[in-house]
C-alpha cells in the first residue's frame, strides 16, 4: 500500500511537466510553430472570454437576486418537512438548488454550510458530497453554449438536469448509508 501512494505522490508531481514535455516534443516533431500557435490560441481566448462575460453577468446576478429575495430561504422553510423524513436537513435545500444554476453560488452556499456545522456533521457531509456530485447545468449553458452560439439547447438542459437531480439523490443515499 505505501509503495501505491508513493508511486502515486511521485506521478501527480511529475504528471503535469511530463504533458507539457510531450506536447512540445509533439510540436517539434510536426514542426509547428509552437509560440506562434500559443499567441494565436490566448488571442481566441480573450475573444471567448469578451463573448462570455454577458452569459455570465446574467448568470450571477440572478442567482444574486434569487438568494437575495428571500426565494430560497422560503422555499426550503416550506419543504422542510418532506425532507426530515428522508434524512435531508432543510439547511442543504439551497445548496441543492443553486447548485444547477452557478458553482460560486453552490460554493457560497456550502461555505454557509460548513461554517455553521462541525467539519464532520452529516448535513457537511451531505453538502460536500452533494457539490461534487452535480454539476452547474444553466452555467454551462448559458455561458459554454452561449460562446459558441449554440441556440438550442433543450435536449442538453433536460439531460443536465436530470443528471443534476441523479447527483443530488445519489448525494442523499451515500450520505445516509455511510454517515446517517
Amino acid at each position: 500500500m505505501e509503495n501505491i501512494k508513493h508511486f502515486l505522490d511521485l506521478a501527480s508531481v511529475y504528471a503535469l511537466p511530463a504533458i507539457i514535455f510531450v506536447i512540445l516534443l509533439w510540436a517539434l516533431v510536426k514542426k509547428v510553430p509552437v509560440y506562434e500557435t500559443f499567441v494565436e490560441g490566448a488571442k481566441d481566448g480573450v475573444n471567448v472570454t469578451l463573448r462570455i462575460v454577458p452569459y455570465l453577468t446574467a448568470i450571477v446576478v440572478a442567482v444574486a437576486m434569487f438568494r437575495a429575495s428571500g426565494a430560497l430561504d422560503m422555499l426550503s422553510n416550506s419543504l422542510s418537512s418532506v425532507l426530515t423524513k428522508i434524512n435531508v436537513p432543510s439547511d442543504i435545500l439551497p445548496l441543492a438548488i443553486v447548485r444547477s444554476l452557478s458553482g460560486s453560488a453552490a460554493l457560497g452556499v456550502f461555505s454557509d454550510i460548513a461554517s455553521q456545522n462541525p467539519p464532520d456533521s452529516y448535513v457537511t457531509k451531505l453538502g460536500a458530497i452533494m457539490l461534487g456530485s452535480s454539476e452547474t447545468t444553466f452555467y454551462v449553458l448559458a455561458v459554454y453554449f452561449g460562446a459558441v452560439g449554440i441556440k438550442k439547447f433543450r435536449y442538453a438542459l433536460w439531460t443536465g438536469l436530470i443528471a443534476d437531480a441523479l447527483g443530488i439523490i445519489g448525494a442523499i443515499v451515500v450520505a445516509n448509508l455511510f454517515f446517517a
